[in-house]
């Protein structure tokens, strides 16, 4: 097995391999996202409680779920980067770090904007809100404790330290509405039983939950080739690739 991915671990090949995935995963986030946007916002019924206000949930719930399956993902290389002492791990940990940021960042702007007219205020310092917001000071502080370190191999280590001791936050957030009291309404899609979300309403949101999906690749990987470029820059291949 590991003779396989050996020839995929060298950065030039890591390199044009994101090169060819990328223009998929555009064309799928765009598609993905401009049908499940204006499926929900235009053609799904509006809540007989909620009206049109829950339509912010096709912005604010997929980001919120991919805020922590960025987190996670950036946990999973953080510690093959540890463990088995790979550069590029820690390469693809921090080219995550602001996309997941942007997407928790998104998430708690929307779901002010959506608590707002629910709860009669822009913010209250809620389980689910304040591990969320932790969630986002953690981004912060991975990207901050990266460029604080001169020597870059220790930056990353530090890094990397901090992501793996963040991953704790992410269960509270998950389980948050279940352990606590909260104004957060609860899980509607993640369950074991039937969504309690009515069909013509999902489906716009699943589109849009992927969509977010793919957009997440896309940028990953748009910065993982920019970030492998810098990195190498004094290789051949990268000057090779330069002359062409």
């Amino acid at each position: 097995m590991w003779k396989w991915l050996h020839p995929y671990a060298k950065s030039e090949t890591q390199y044009r391999l994101c090169g060819k995935w990328i223009p998929y995963f555009a064309l799928a986030s765009v598609l993905l996202l401009s049908v499940g946007i204006v499926w929900g916002l235009a053609f799904a019924p509006a809540d007989y409680m909620q009206g049109n206000s829950f339509r912010i949930m096709y912005i604010h719930v997929p980001a919120a779920i991919w805020s922590m399956g960025v987190y996670a993902s950036m946990a999973v290389a953080a510690f093959v980067g540890l463990v088995w002492q790979l550069r590029n791990a820690y390469i693809s940990m921090m080219a995550m770090a602001p996309v997941g940021a942007m997407f928790t960042l998104i998430a708690l702007v929307t779901g002010a904007v959506w608590g707002k007219p629910m709860w009669g205020t822009w913010w209250v310092w809620d389980a689910r809100l304040t591990s969320e917001l932790i969630l986002f000071f953690l981004y912060l502080g991975v990207m901050a404790l990266y460029s604080a370190f001169q020597d870059k191999g220790l930056g990353a280590k530090a890094s990397g330290i901090l992501c793996l001791v963040g991953v704790i936050n992410l269960p509270v957030i998950h389980f948050s509405v279940q352990w606590w009291n909260t104004l957060h309404q609860g899980a509607s899609i993640t369950k074991f039983q039937k969504p309690s979300i009515a069909t013509p309403m999902l489906w716009p949101l699943i589109l849009c939950i992927f969509g977010f999906l793919a957009l997440y690749i896309w940028l990953s990987l748009a910065r993982y080739r920019v970030d492998l470029l810098k990195a190498d820059s004094k290789r051949p291949w990268v000057k090779a690739l330069l002359l062409k």
